[in-house]
């Protein structure tokens, strides 16, 4: 497994080796010594996976989640292609508003790891494309919200050519101005202490 560290604190990308032969492939997304390599963590709290089919052109997020209670993500792309995207959202983190891209595809199996706190999209760049996420905590609709993928003020540098599609409340999230305004973005010391939580509540001590 490559590791490599993305340009958002606390965020990471992952490639795992592949063994083909005449019968296909075999991947392994998410293995443990490499998670705990990356960030010195004994294993991954899985409270829910979740599996989203895309048409071409699909833009889902900027999501985030509410923190506390906050969650953390570890996503791949199990078929088609997606550029998948990370943006900072925590207030006062040293990468505050600063995002940074992984292209995930069937062929490399790459995977992300998004800690407590940031914004995640992706943009589907292929019909049938199949994202899989494992999350630290259950889906609860009022904690969920999101912030406009187009503002200016993020600058996220999309792929051009797409005919786009969103749902109706991912284009009219809040700009990223409103949603700091109205003091909905997560505080980057809050939400590293509700990730440091995570471990500590799974009965296993951290490692760092």
């Amino acid at each position: 497994m490559q590791i490599r560290k993305l340009k958002v604190e606390g965020a990471y990308e992952f490639t795992p080796r592949q063994f083909r032969d005449h019968r296909g492939l075999f991947v392994s997304p998410f293995q443990l010594d490499a998670f705990q390599q990356a960030l010195g963590r004994p294993h991954f709290p899985v409270a829910q996976t979740n599996h989203s089919l895309s048409r071409r052109g699909t833009i889902r997020g900027i999501h985030f989640t509410v923190t506390p209670p906050g969650t953390a993500k570890y996503v791949y792309c199990a078929r088609g292609r997606a550029l998948d995207i990370v943006v900072d959202l925590r207030v006062g983190s040293p990468t505050f508003r600063q995002w940074d891209a992984v292209e995930m595809d069937q062929v490399h199996f790459r995977a992300s790891y998004f800690p407590v706190g940031v914004g995640h999209a992706f943009v589907a760049l292929e019909d049938d494309t199949v994202m899989s996420y494992l999350l630290t905590g259950p889906y609860v609709a009022e904690n969920e919200l999101a912030v406009d993928v187009f503002d200016k003020d993020l600058d996220v540098r999309l792929p051009s050519g797409l005919d786009t599609v969103q749902s109706d409340r991912d284009a009219a999230a809040l700009s990223f101005a409103s949603a700091r305004a109205q003091g909905l973005l997560p505080d980057y010391a809050e939400s590293l202490a509700v990730e440091e939580a995570l471990w500590q509540s799974s009965g296993i001590g951290a490692s760092r």
